[in-house]
């Protein structure tokens, strides 16, 4: 599903939306949106007038009311197209997820453990609390939590990752997702939802954009832009009266198109697209929101609450420093601790022969030939190793090989303690390393700030953004790592508990606050959060806590969402100015137009010197279409966005779109006006 950035302008689809753009001038659909219906109710009443003009029930410029009525249809025509092109994106994206559910059986076992007797049923018919089996190359059936086994699982359906990940029982990566293909071994699954609630169909259902809900702060602009749709009716309403007296009454089609031209027709027309447009824009970065609220708060977020582990650090500890006791060598403890490292395959111990490597050209040695006897770490001795010959060597924490060396005669050097605590206060951990009875040293283990990110984090502090790193690791660790990244706060020896407290604290001071979380210990945190980030690869409970879900399972996406939904009000709020902005220039156009012969000194405000009262009043409707039509790519791929404060992108936003919106139009309506009389059509 992931893919890169789809053109703004899908031609296919831009056809099938405008099929829908004809549909939904149904006055049952243009109630939705207030603004449009009054422009709606406009082009009606000047298609009827046109049309008696044409029978000749009714005196008038036909011709110029024709005109007026067509370019009104295409107006609201124009502002469906916006919408529909809008949710047609989100639409395409949600049957996209729809082709992955395919799976149409599924193995119900009899028992919830491995040999069980299995029974085909129809996939559909499972329900909560059912237990299956999935087999390699089979598509799991249904969302669930791993009861037994262990399994590669490929969910590049569903993250677009080609990467397969592993699920198995226990821990934090046990829940899997309906429509995903086991690609070896095997896996015993409790089914979490019945068919239709499952994570795919809620991914479908809120992707899908004509179902997306206003909100808050799109409820009141919407607000807003009635009471001036209200305001400019009652003024227009009062301008016949005005110009009856002068003798000259203004026709009915003037008077709607001068009502048309003031009211915000332009972000009337493209609100709901940029709100469609902002969830489809999430998608696209591989993350759902369970809520249109969930973009919004994302953009207003002021405190950014997230993990250490694969956040800020690479989440695997990498070896960076060996420290030789007193009398032996660096190469020697190097030699040393890269032979205990042979067999070790975690990433500590990876990074330890590489190290090795790197420094001292150390080779890895054939070992089986001359019988060496790995010995792997175990939660009792907290110690790893090799016996190689006569000669034992064992590397693990400072307090286990103090007991080891003990145990076989030997001292631990005053020296090396030394090195493990200065280690351990720089927010490194030390490994120490033995070959026998006598300590050769410490190797520093550090968890590695992800490159970048510190930058990261200088930009959110431009948005006004605290950014709190949250660690199980003591203080003087956390402290160390905090420094390093460059986080305005830490939370050292995090608990759910106090995570939950921290968020309400915050909250209470009128913040709101984004977290990311993928255990089932994050899920309080999470569903107190303003913005909750669960990672896909987390628990079940993780994802039903949060109200997003990165499929990528990316810690660090946080960052991008909260840069999503602040594009996103950056877009409503810049097409606002620019709509509003460009009305003063339909002003100029239409009023000494309409009034001129009832009232000459408004001639005066005829600064763009169109041709004719006519050409004046159809080169503002025209323009007000029009305008719509260019601004849909804006409103689609979003106001280009730049880390900066509250008052920097208030400045930014009225110059480019305030001085921009007034400045534009009069150029635009004088070329029309320019064109419309070089083809004698006013």
């Amino acid at each position: 599903m992931k893919s890169s950035t789809p053109m703004l302008v899908d031609w296919a689809l831009a056809r099938v939306a405008l099929m829908d753009a004809l549909r939904k001038l149904d006055p049952r659909v243009q109630f939705a949106n207030p603004v449009m219906f009054v422009v709606w109710l406009g082009s009606v009443l000047t298609t009827l007038q046109a049309l008696a003009m044409s029978c000749s029930l009714m005196a008038g410029p036909t011709g110029f009311t024709w005109a007026i009525a067509i370019w009104l249809w295409f107006t609201v025509l124009f502002a469906n197209f916006a919408e529909a092109l809008a949710e047609g994106r989100s639409k395409a994206q949600a049957n996209s997820l729809k082709g992955v559910k395919r799976t149409s059986y599924a193995k119900k076992m009899s028992q919830p453990h491995y040999g069980a007797s299995t029974l085909n049923v129809a996939a559909d018919t499972l329900r909560k609390g059912d237990v299956v089996l999935a087999e390699a190359g089979d598509i799991i059936p249904c969302d669930g939590e791993v009861l037994e086994g262990g399994a590669s699982v490929d969910e590049s359906a569903i993250t677009g990752e080609s990467a397969p990940v592993i699920r198995e029982s226990g821990g934090d990566f046990a829940s899997v997702t309906g429509g995903t293909r086991i690609l070896s071994d095997w896996l015993v699954i409790q089914c979490s939802a019945n068919p239709g609630e499952t994570f795919l169909d809620r991914m479908i259902a809120m992707v899908e954009g004509a179902k997306r809900r206003k909100t808050p702060n799109e409820i009141a602009l919407t607000i807003l832009l009635i009471a001036l749709t209200i305001v400019f009716l009652l003024a227009t309403a009062t301008l016949w009266p005005f110009s009856l007296w002068g003798g000259q009454p203004v026709s009915v089609t003037v008077l709607v198109a001068l009502l048309v031209c003031l009211i915000p027709t332009t972000i009337g027309g493209l609100l709901s697209a940029i709100g469609v447009a902002g969830m489809s824009r999430m998608l696209q970065a591989n993350v759902i929101a369970t809520s249109g609220r969930a973009v919004e708060a994302a953009g207003d977020v002021d405190v950014l609450m997230l993990d250490k582990t694969g956040t800020i650090t690479l989440g695997n500890r990498q070896a960076t420093q060996f420290l030789p006791a007193p009398g032996v060598s660096e190469r020697q403890l190097a030699d040393v601790a890269q032979l205990a490292s042979l067999a070790d395959e975690t990433p500590e111990g990876r990074s330890i022969v590489i190290l090795a490597k790197q420094k001292f050209n150390l080779r890895e040695r054939d070992l089986q030939r001359s019988g060496a006897t790995f010995v792997p770490f175990s939660a009792q001795t907290r110690m790893s190793g090799v016996n190689l010959q006569n000669r034992m060597i064992r590397k693990g924490a400072a307090d286990a090989i103090r007991r080891h060396v003990e145990a076989n005669g030997g001292q631990f050097p005053p020296q090396v303690n030394k090195l493990v605590e200065e280690v351990a206060r720089t927010g490194g951990t030390p490994l120490v390393v033995a070959e026998g009875s006598v300590v050769t040293g410490v190797v520093a283990l550090k968890d590695i700030v992800k490159g970048g990110i510190k930058e990261r984090f200088v930009e959110m502090r431009k948005m006004g953004i605290k950014t709190i790193m949250i660690t199980g690791d003591n203080g003087l660790t956390a402290a160390a790592i905090a420094a390093e990244a460059g986080v305005d706060d830490f939370l050292s020896e995090a608990t759910p508990e106090t995570k939950l407290a921290l968020i309400r604290q915050y909250q209470a001071e009128g913040r709101l606050v984004a977290m990311t979380g993928d255990g089932t210990n994050d899920a309080p945190a999470l569903a107190q959060a303003d913005v909750a980030v669960a990672m896909n690869s987390g628990t079940q409970a993780a994802k039903e806590a949060g109200n997003m879900v990165d499929l990528d399972s990316n810690p660090t996406k946080l960052l991008e969402v909260v840069h999503i939904g602040k594009q996103m009000l950056m877009t409503r709020g810049s097409l606002t100015t620019f709509s509003i902005a460009n009305d003063v220039a339909k002003y100029f156009a239409i009023i000494p137009a309409a009034f001129v012969v009832t009232y000459p000194q408004l001639n005066a405000l005829n600064v763009m010197h169109l041709h004719s009262p006519q050409s004046a009043i159809l080169s503002a409707v025209i323009f007000n279409a029009l305008v719509i039509v260019f601004l849909i790519p804006l409103a689609l791929k979003g106001v280009s966005y730049r880390p900066l404060s509250a008052a920097a992108l208030l400045r930014r936003n009225l110059w480019i779109y305030g001085i921009g919106g007034l400045l534009v139009p009069f150029v635009a309506i004088k070329l029309i006006d320019i064109i419309l009389t070089a083809l004698g059509l006013a």
